[in-house]
């Protein structure tokens, strides 16, 4: 009932004062090459009408794992229960849980049957996100994301992307994965897509992020997310 809520009041101020309203992102959007997805995900926004209410990030970092090939994928472990979702049709959410305590959200892709997907590193807060978000399991905390969402079809009402209305196009960077040097030459694959003016991606650091952010110090933003 509270996601219909959100859902309505979305629709009626759109209608009320003849506001364009944000395209939520279709099932062909995912249905495309992994890496095209994971670039093209960057400046788009990820909404979870969840327990805090309506909470929305703008997406500035991602990375594709496209199995069951690429060794840095969990679906080149082949279709177990856990990576179940990954073969599935695109446009779901992959949610799992990493050193049992943070949880990761991936957007499926590709074609039903091709075990690819995309994860969401680093989010910026654009509304009602009160916590840190730059890094995948703290924007999964920052949105109230679990393993309870595994699954869901983003083309729903609870878990959903969409092109906002006032699109920023991203300084488009790229870089290798993080995090996955057991996947021998998978791991030197440049499939990590970031925005260079983002404060708000993984790698910059805590001090870079502080100057970035700092009331006086937001016109150099583009200077400092490079990595």
């Amino acid at each position: 009932m509270c996601n219909q809520l959100v859902v309505i009041r979305r629709v009626c101020a759109g209608s009320l004062y003849n506001v364009p309203m944000p395209t939520k992102l279709s099932r062909d959007f995912y249905a495309r090459e992994t890496l095209l997805v994971a670039r093209d995900l960057l400046g788009m926004h990820l909404v979870h009408a969840g327990p805090e209410g309506e909470q929305v990030g703008r997406i500035v970092e991602t990375e594709a794992y496209k199995g069951p090939h690429d060794l840095a994928a969990h679906s080149s472990r082949g279709r177990t229960k856990r990576t179940e979702v990954m073969f599935g049709p695109p446009g779901h959410a992959y949610v799992y849980l990493i050193y049992g305590f943070w949880n990761c959200l991936n957007i499926v892709t590709a074609a039903h049957g091709t075990p690819h997907a995309v994860l969401l590193r680093g989010l910026e807060p654009v509304k009602g996100i009160a916590t840190t978000s730059h890094g995948p399991g703290l924007l999964c905390r920052a949105l109230h994301i679990d393993r309870s969402l595994n699954g869901a079809d983003l083309l729903g009402n609870t878990l959903w992307l969409e092109k906002p209305t006032r699109y920023r196009p991203p300084k488009v960077g790229r870089a290798t994965r993080i995090g996955v040097d057991y996947a021998g030459d998978w791991a030197k694959k440049p499939w990590r897509f970031f925005d260079r003016d983002s404060p708000y991606v993984s790698t910059v650091s805590a001090a870079a992020r502080r100057r970035a952010l700092a009331p006086d110090q937001g016109g150099v933003r583009a200077k400092l997310a490079r990595k």
